[in-house]
């Protein structure tokens, strides 16, 4: 399921979108305001952004601006704004299509699944969770991107773990997938040891984990449920 950010003040308009939008079995969170736009987008994945630019506390344009600074993800403006200069402008500060209001739901729909099969291919093998931004297909993990450094077996660990979010991974199940075709054992010891280095290079808090988190007598889960 594809998760929406709209970060959308008029609350009618807002509640509209989201209505048709869950029905269309999006997964839709919406926002009001720009910090609360900003905050959802940081701590979820989400697959679109509907961004009014008109925005009571800040300018959609700005979001947008910061949301680049971290992130592709695809972002669609929807404004009362419709002079040429106004979508030039709007393309300018990174979004990827800008529809006027009054506008179609019908239409608006159609725009979202252009964009979403645009960027599906190349998304699929993206991981995003909070700070942390994994490329499957490159073997690499950047956190505020910038790119951390893993040896083999720390990645394949987090790349089990983030593969398996939402599930609590057995300790005995990751040190059978660990285990790997060259025939490199790893032990409980080995396992403890790499989950403790593992903390250090991408826990803000290594004693307080956000990311690799402890399921007491099983295993390991990535990030904390909400």
């Amino acid at each position: 399921m594809k998760n929406i950010l709209i970060v959308e003040d008029d609350k009618l308009l807002n509640e509209g979108v989201a209505y048709a939008l869950t029905k269309e079995n999006y997964n839709v969170i919406s926002t009001f305001n720009y910090n609360d736009g900003y905050f959802a987008f940081l701590n979820n994945t989400i697959d679109l952004i509907l961004l009014d630019i008109n925005l009571k506390d800040q300018n959609g344009l700005k979001l947008c601006q910061e949301i680049r600074k971290k992130s592709n993800v695809p972002i669609i403006f929807i404004t009362v704004n419709d002079t040429e200069q106004d979508i030039i402008q709007g393309f300018e500060k990174g979004c990827d299509d800008y529809i006027s209001k009054p506008f179609s739901i019908a239409i608006l729909k159609q725009r979202i699944l252009a964009i979403l099969r645009r960027t599906h291919i190349q998304d699929s093998n993206i991981f995003k969770y909070k700070q942390i931004h994994i490329n499957y297909n490159k073997m690499i993990l950047k956190k505020e991107e910038k790119i951390i450094k893993l040896t083999k077996t720390e990645y394949r660990l987090v790349e089990l773990l983030t593969k398996n979010k939402g599930q609590v991974v057995s300790r005995q199940t990751i040190l059978e997938k660990l285990w790997d075709m060259d025939g490199n054992f790893v032990d409980e010891n080995a396992l403890s040891v790499n989950i403790r280095r593992l903390r250090k290079k991408i826990e803000n808090d290594p004693k307080n984990p956000e990311y690799i988190i402890t399921v007491f007598g099983i295993g390991y889960t990535w990030g904390k449920s909400s």
